[in-house]
């Protein structure tokens, strides 16, 4: 009874440190590597373009500086609500953008 109390309490203390370990590394990059993120122009949707190419029509880079790395990441969430219009203007976004 002993030592399966003592195996349990190890396979706890395991899990506790592989979810620690492990939780650093769960963020998801918003491109592949060998690609850039852009997104539409007008609007919130976003695609992933090879590096070395220029963004596909309809879409275009971010401003240096504020390009998303990760999804959920502070860049990330800002686009989800703003739009780079065709002239390169930021602005917040509206309802069905």
């Amino acid at each position: 009874m002993r030592n399966l109390r003592r195996g349990a309490a190890l396979a706890a203390v395991g899990a506790m440190a592989f979810a620690t370990l492990t939780a650093c590394s769960m963020d998801e990059a918003v491109c592949g590597g060998g690609e850039y993120p852009v997104q539409a122009v007008g609007g919130t949707g976003s695609a992933c373009t090879p590096k070395g190419k220029e963004p596909p029509a309809g879409y275009v880079r971010y401003p240096a500086g504020k390009e998303p790395k990760t999804v959920g990441d502070k860049w990330d969430e800002y686009w989800n609500s703003h739009v780079i219009d065709k002239n390169g203007n930021v602005r917040k976004a509206k309802d069905g953008e």
